[in-house]
């Protein structure tokens, strides 16, 4: 993932020069090796993202298996493929990495659908201490029906209600982490045994429709307060959201001349929200496949397709769409069948980025190399110049702030990326050098430039304000 910045903290590109990349690696935390159980695994892969310079590894989660496919309720076809099956809680893996690495952010997901506040905003601030300020938190609302059963629900709470819930929940994370304490509130005097003043913390006193929560917060104050937050919604509900409380938010396109439509309109609600339009970075989803050459580049994809996995794929598109292909004939190409009107939707989309093999039909095998390639994302595939080429574009047509990068193999990916791309981008000015910064900068800082939110964003409204008088908190 990419963003626009020219310095460690997040600063602005100066008059005349070129932006610079802020480069993510995606990484969902199932892959098809049985190392991912193993700490090291991914203290290893954090350790060489953040020696080659990039700035964060974002790492998905899901609450519940893929089980469209062959459904209804069928988690057997993911099982094989390990297709997002099974998954570990990404929160556990921070602490490790973030003593492994200097400056690497770590972006985690956690859904405020099933998560309650209270214990939510403790586990983030946590992370945030632990790793000293590096933690962003992807947050989501959820889209899955197994996750809504396994939760206790009959069926999904409806879309809209969703993130209708998901604003109040800001509300209230935005209380405890930014007006609980006051910024003078921890002493820790040892010479009068005071660890926080008693006039320093207050609770908050929520009470909702969706939430009551007291407070006040049970977590001092860590580096950021509130984690840098990250969104992707594509919806007009998610785009609403994101362009209120998201300071990195990730959107899908298979254009650029299509993704920038989004762009500006998540910009516009931001704007609409009284918030500066360069504390929002915007980050598109990005397989690059890349070698020395174009026809080595084109080699490494025509390998990858050996290794397919066509059940574990119509999986991942049952579960990421709703629908489920089994029902269908394997020759239909999905691009005409009008009978199927929402994958012919889906498949014309990616026609579009696919050059020199639209004339080819959208049969449930072309469908499954797709996805098998690094999911839903666009691609790239080509030597460094193609692949630099191709990114230096996506930014001044999409109008996007950067890109997450996706894997197909790890670390192998990410290592052809290294070797690579990266010297291609450095020596067009579009990438900090690997030894750019020593540490000590937190998420906030490396996106936007400042420690505490913003004063712009929504959530500042929350904090304690200098003079502020407010009656000390009391345990009873």
């Amino acid at each position: 993932m990419a963003s626009t910045t020219t310095t460690p903290a997040g600063g602005s590109s100066s008059e005349g020069s070129k932006k610079q990349m802020i480069l993510n690696a995606f990484r969902h935390p199932r892959n098809k090796t049985d190392q991912y159980t193993k700490l090291s695994f991914w203290t290893d892969l954090a350790k060489l993202l953040d020696d080659a310079g990039f700035h964060a590894m974002f790492i998905a989660d899901t609450l519940g298996p893929y089980d469209v496919y062959k459904g209804p309720a069928n988690a057997v076809p993911a099982l094989a493929a390990g297709a997002q099956f099974p998954v570990n809680d990404p929160l556990y893996l921070v602490p490790g990495m973030a003593a492994a690495t200097r400056r690497l952010v770590f972006g985690v997901t956690a859904s405020v659908t099933y998560e309650k506040p209270y214990s939510l905003a403790r586990r983030l601030s946590t992370l945030d201490h632990l790793s000293e300020g590096r933690l962003a938190w992807n947050i989501v609302t959820s889209y899955l029906d197994s996750a809504a059963r396994n939760f206790g629900l009959s069926e999904q709470i409806p879309h809209d209600e969703r993130y209708a819930i998901a604003h109040e929940y800001m509300e209230v994370l935005y209380k405890l982490w930014e007006g609980s304490f006051r910024d003078d509130a921890v002493v820790a005097d040892r010479e009068t045994g005071v660890y926080i003043k008693p006039d320093s913390v207050r609770p908050i006193n929520h009470e909702g429709k969706y939430f009551t929560v007291p407070g006040p917060h049970f977590c001092e104050p860590s580096p950021q307060r509130t984690p840098l937050l990250f969104q992707a919604g594509v919806s007009e509900a998610g785009n609403g959201f994101g362009g209120k409380h998201g300071e990195a938010i990730f959107v899908g396109g298979q254009t650029p001349e299509s993704t920038r439509l989004v762009v500006d309109n998540l910009r516009a609600v931001a704007a609409a929200e009284g918030r500066r339009p360069e504390h929002v970075k915007i980050l598109v989803g990005m397989t690059v496949i890349v070698a020395a050459t174009d026809e080595e580049a084109e080699q490494t994809r025509q390998e990858h397709l050996k290794y397919v996995d066509e059940e574990g794929a119509l999986a991942l598109f049952g579960g990421w769409t709703g629908i489920d292909l089994a029902g269908y004939p394997d020759d239909a190409d999905f691009s005409l069948l009008s009978e199927a009107p929402r994958v012919q939707s889906v498949v014309r989309r990616w026609s579009a980025t696919v050059p020199g093999t639209d004339d080819l039909p959208w049969t449930k095998r072309r469908i499954v190399e797709y996805l098998s390639l690094g999911g839903l994302m666009a691609k790239v595939v080509g030597g460094p110049k193609t692949a630099a080429d191709e990114l230096e574009r996506w930014v001044e047509v999409a109008g996007v702030d950067g890109f997450n990068l996706a894997h197909i193999t790890n670390p192998g990916s990410f290592e052809d990326i290294i070797e690579f791309l990266l010297p291609e981008l450095r020596a067009r000015g579009l990438f900090r050098e690997a030894g750019d910064g020593v540490g000590g900068v937190t998420a906030r800082e490396v996106f936007i430039g400042s420690k505490r939110l913003p004063d712009d964003h929504p959530g500042s409204q929350y904090k304690w304000q200098a003079g502020e008088e407010v009656p000390a908190y009391q345990t009873k």
